[in-house]
């Protein structure tokens, strides 16, 4: 292999893997053998542990780790994700000219990967009707995060002759590390701390939550097969409200805080419900099992200190 890796597996590269999703996703890849290198902007000494400091915005340095490392198979997470960022400027540009940047790096840096994995979002699909979402349903984003994620994914086509890429399009998931900004590790972080009083926003909406275990399982059965130039829900397929996590933590807990309904945290473009069909998915990596959301709020629950 060339490169810096030497490995009878092959080497892949996660951008933004320091961050929740890629902590998570390195160790289900070197559980089934894979050498792992990554990059992340937050790396206090670059290089160590194969993880290399890189800021998607530094077309040198992007063109430079790459060359060095010459990955068999790249999987870019490195992403502004938190729909509410108030920064609109920076969603833009890392989500959209930052993949852009990877995508020239990949192209250029002397070995083609043999798959390219590059993680957009269900918020793409915006408000619809449709009961269990598709990835033919008409893409509609209702926030900037999702428009620029919809962008991502029409800019990578442009590299399609050239990369094999697949698109996947992950609705809602969380787990163990995931920042208290996102609604579940917020939920249940009051729960812990048993806050008299919980403020959310739109206790109506309807969500598609998944595990994070189970998401980079999921992906890594996608690197596992022939699918460039396609795009993939990841979901469970079962939506929950809000009042079904507030009730599952209430049983979990046995406590029982007062919930607040906070002005300030309703979006007016709020999505209000949004589950995905996974059918496609299933019809290429095989039956997939899934934790059951309260096992994932019974894990986070007990990972907190109390």
């Amino acid at each position: 292999m060339n490169g810096v890796f030497h490995s009878d597996m092959p080497t892949v590269l996660i951008t933004g893997i320091n961050g929740f999703t890629g902590r998570y996703l390195a160790e289900e890849l070197r559980a089934a053998g894979y050498t792992v290198a990554g990059i992340s902007h937050d790396v206090p000494e670059a290089g160590k542990g194969g993880v290399f400091r890189c800021n998607l915005h530094d077309r040198d340095a992007l063109a430079e780790v790459l060359g060095q490392i010459q990955p068999d198979i790249v999987v870019h997470l490195a992403a502004i994700s938190f729909v509410a960022n108030g920064d609109v400027e920076a969603i833009y540009r890392t989500n959209v000219i930052g993949t852009r940047n990877l995508l020239e790096a990949v192209s250029s840096c002397g070995q083609i990967p043999r798959s390219i994995l590059l993680a957009s979002s269900a918020n793409v699909y915006g408000n619809t009707t449709v009961e269990f979402i598709n990835e033919s349903v008409p893409v509609a984003p209702a926030n900037d995060y999702a428009v620029s994620k919809l962008a991502m994914e029409y800019m990578a086509r442009l590299w399609l002759d050239r990369l094999p890429i697949t698109i996947v399009r992950p609705f809602n998931y969380t787990g163990v590390g995931q920042a208290e900004d996102f609604l579940l590790p917020k939920i249940v972080s009051h729960f812990k701390r048993r806050a008299p009083v919980i403020e959310l926003g739109n206790l109506d909406v309807v969500r598609d939550f998944s595990d994070v275990r189970s998401v980079v399982h999921y992906y890594r059965l996608l690197l596992e097969t022939e699918s460039p130039c396609e795009v993939f829900n990841i979901c469970s397929g079962q939506g929950h409200s809000l009042m079904d996590v507030l009730e599952m933590m209430r049983e979990i807990s046995s406590y029982s805080p007062e919930v607040h309904v906070n002005p300030a945290f309703v979006r007016a473009n709020e999505v209000r419900k949004l589950v995905g069909s996974r059918a496609k998915l299933q019809k290429w990596i095989g039956p997939v099992a899934d934790i059951p959301l309260r096992d994932t709020l019974n894990w986070m629950y007990k990972a907190l200190e109390a």
